[in-house]
């Protein structure tokens, strides 16, 4: 009989204790889950669902937009998608502020715009740096997880309750199964677009998907996307149970390219048009949505406004491949620092620099008049 103790640093208590004619379970603890410094329970999706449960009201809202949006695609509706919102979501407050005031406008344009509020939840950092309101809602570093699934979820059906459809950015490949059903909308961001993951997901997604452009402003990566995203697949994932499965997608056909610049801007005519190239050699609808910021703003959120005007004065004058516009915008303009003990600035971002609202009204309305014009010439 062995007398040796437990040794305190590694597991021993799965598998069979030493017997005579028994052999022991190999304790693999030295080469498994290493760098690991903690596990905690996550919640279920199905649980928080039930805590959280979509409304018929809100249902309706997710359900029209998306057929909405559909549609443009599709080329059965001549509106044009806007994408409005944040940068990031970071405070509960000032994002139900900005949707308080989107929700009428959208209302207001909806003969020319379909409006989509930007909630984005979620942050790729080029190195480190704060991950999002899932991944750290206390914005401490405390990685409050299932705190940031609930809030999250929490402010889309407040968002959707507005009226107001909702759109944001799908990183992390587990949080869909929390919040999908409340988006009308997802992008797949430039970090990603080459994933294949990413795309599996996408074409299992029940919304339409926007692919950006690579970071180095590559639109054929993007257009491979909207190509994989329209195929079926199947891959691992977990359900709305949290059990592990294996998923079987029928493909998306609502995929399209974001054009979000690269090494230079591509927003302009000339970067349209390369882009509606690669899209026709791939087979694929000659169409676009562009983002007013990122590199085609050179990240000076006020170049937005410029980019926006040019995008405006060329779909009044007849462009059609132009089927989206997205804008970062935020309550107040500009950005902050994210620094412990100092109070955060209302309706600031902390993530990428955004116009404010007072900029943001006439620009959506620029944008409504221009589809107006279009379809009157």
């Amino acid at each position: 009989m062995s007398t040796r103790l437990d040794d305190p640093w590694h597991d021993r208590e799965a598998g069979v204790r030493d017997a005579p004619g028994t052999p022991a379970t190999l304790d693999t603890t030295r080469i498994d889950d290493v760098r690991i410094g903690a596990v905690r329970a996550l919640v279920s999706p199905a649980v928080l669902m039930e805590e959280l449960p979509v409304t018929e009201q809100v249902e309706e809202v997710v359900e029209r937009a998306r057929e909405a949006i559909g549609a443009v695609l599709h080329g059965r509706d001549d509106r044009l998608v806007v994408v409005a919102g944040p940068c990031s979501i970071h405070d509960r407050d000032a994002a139900l502020d900005y949707a308080e005031r989107l929700a009428p406008l959208a209302r207001e344009l909806a003969g020319e715009l379909v409006v989509v509020m930007r909630v984005y939840f979620e942050k790729p950092r080029t190195t480190v740096g704060w991950k999002g309101y899932i991944n750290d809602p206390r914005l401490d570093g405390s990685f409050h997880i299932n705190e940031g699934l609930r809030r999250a979820r929490e402010l889309l059906l407040a968002v959707n309750a507005l009226g107001l459809p909702a759109g944001t950015e799908f990183l992390d490949l587990l949080s869909p199964q929390y919040l999908s059903d409340l988006v009308a909308w997802g992008a797949i961001g430039a970090r990603t677009t080459e994933s294949q993951s990413h795309r599996q997901l996408a074409s299992g997604l029940s919304c339409p998907v926007g692919f950006k452009n690579g970071t180095d402003g590559s639109v054929q990566v993007a257009a491979d996307a909207v190509l994989a995203a329209a195929a079926p697949h199947a891959f691992m994932g977990i359900t709305k149970m949290g059990v592990a499965a294996i998923f079987e997608t029928r493909g998306n056909p609502d995929g399209h390219v974001i054009l979000r610049g690269g090494r230079v801007p591509n927003f302009d005519a000339a970067g349209v048009a390369a882009a509606c190239q690669a899209l026709a050699r791939a087979g694929l609808r000659e169409q676009v949505m562009v983002d007013c910021s990122h590199a085609n703003s050179a990240k000076r959120p006020e170049r937005q406004l410029d980019v926006a005007a040019d995008l405006a004065r060329r779909i009044a004058g007849g462009e059609r491949r132009i089927v989206g516009v997205m804008v970062e915008s935020h309550l107040h303009a500009g950005r902050q620092d994210l620094q412990p003990g100092r109070p955060l600035a209302y309706g600031v971002s902390i993530t990428d620099a955004c116009i404010g609202w007072d900029e943001t009204l006439p620009l959506l309305r620029s944008l409504a008049a221009a589809v107006a014009a279009r379809r009157a010439g």
